[in-house]
């Protein structure tokens, strides 16, 4: 095992979440007489899981510094419906619309964050009372379904990149050109951050098993890339969105003072005070960012239903929250990955689409979910209570 660890760069957690997704993907695969990764419902799977990827990348930070919002849901649907209505009752172009609606987010996000962070409640009790405040404001707001959004609107979560370039047996060349782009990305990405490692004397991965590694998240990317290149539309819009997202937030946790700031308060608070942390505007900042980001997440959500209604975003918080956990982030704060939380909602997702299209009843469905998330917390906790005696 110690060797294994040594050769995996000791982080055994995250390739373990890992191969349980391609053990799920393989599953399902076979359960389904090999329907999961048919190109359009590659597609679906990513149309459909969009809200969970967004919310998950800010929920992470949340968890990390030792948090946690239960309200996302409610401001998902309470953005929905003001966005919505700015379009159909103030008739603003849906731009300006998308704009309230992440200006709204940050301003609910500020509402919460000043309780946490300056007035000393704490995050679950704000956001529970934050869940039903933004509920019922969604449920005054949006008496009725508010439909006939403007087709630009609606093509943020059902429209497709433009494909200018024409097909490469019957695959969507864009497509093709987006995937060997993001795949060069991660090349160039992992090769400078093992050479700034070998700079400044720090640990590395073993030559080979950073080649290997690097070959293989290619091999999967390309995988991937092939498959949904192949659907009706090739790369759909909200995919460019989580992806872009994803970049922005991974380099914010790993590369800025603000995101070591946000490991240092959830790993260990009073050294994060004694060593100069203004823990006080981090945690407001987490809030504001994590409103932001439900507002992105409810403007996807209303685009891909054509409308606003008042249940919108039920249960989303504990989608995000089980996303989160499943993909590594620790219970107790300091430890969690934006890429291990992406990880964790395509799990979510896979069982979502699998078990829909073997027919399974969505009452089993969420038992099965509520069971995964309870195996990947007991993991992560068995992990850490065997860590001391290894």
């Amino acid at each position: 095992m110690t060797s294994l660890k040594r050769s995996l760069g000791g982080d055994v957690r995250q390739y373990g979440i890992m191969a349980a997704l391609v053990v799920i993907v393989i599953l399902f695969q076979v359960l389904t007489d090999s329907k999961l990764l048919l190109p359009n419902n590659v597609a679906s799977l990513v149309g459909q899981n969009a809200y969970v990827m967004i919310l998950a990348i800010g929920m992470v930070m949340v968890i990390v510094a030792g948090h946690i919002d239960l309200s996302v849901g409610s401001v998902v649907a309470f953005v929905g419906g003001v966005s919505a209505l700015a379009m159909s009752d103030a008739g603003l172009p849906w731009l300006v619309a998308v704009g309230i609606g992440l200006l709204l987010g940050a301003l609910v996000g500020a509402w919460q964050g000043f309780w946490v962070a300056y007035v000393g409640i704490p995050a679950f009790i704000v956001t529970l009372a934050g869940m039903l405040i933004f509920r019922g404001l969604a449920i005054v707001l949006v008496g009725v379904t508010i439909a006939g959004l403007p087709a630009p609107f609606v093509q943020i979560s059902n429209g497709y990149v433009p494909n200018g370039l024409g097909y490469l047996a019957n695959r969507d060349i864009v497509t093709l050109l987006l995937g060997a782009a993001t795949i060069a990305a991660l090349a160039v990405t992992q090769i400078r951050a093992r050479r700034d490692l070998v700079k400044h004397e720090l640990k590395v991965d073993p030559f080979g098993a950073f080649i290997g590694k690097l070959v293989l998240f290619s091999a999967l990317i390309g995988f991937l890339t092939w498959i949904l290149a192949g659907s009706a539309g090739g790369t759909p819009i909200v995919l460019v969105i989580v992806g872009v997202l994803v970049i922005v937030y991974t380099f914010v946790m790993g590369k800025t003072v603000f995101g070591r700031h946000v490991y240092a308060i959830g790993g260990n608070l009073h050294a994060a005070i004694l060593s100069g942390v203004n823990t006080r505007k981090v945690n407001f900042w987490i809030f504001v960012n994590m409103g932001v980001l439900a507002g992105i997440a409810g403007v996807v959500t209303t685009s891909r239903a054509g409308a606003a209604i008042a249940a919108a975003g039920q249960n989303y918080e504990l989608d995000a929250i089980a996303a989160c956990f499943i993909g590594g982030t620790a219970v107790t704060g300091g430890i969690g990955k934006v890429s291990g939380a992406m990880v964790g909602a395509l799990i979510m997702g896979v069982l979502n689409m699998g078990l829909s299209i073997m027919s399974v009843d969505a009452a089993w469905q969420q038992a099965i979910k509520g069971l995964v998330l309870l195996l990947a917390v007991a993991f992560d906790l068995l992990n850490k209570r065997r860590a001391p005696s290894a």
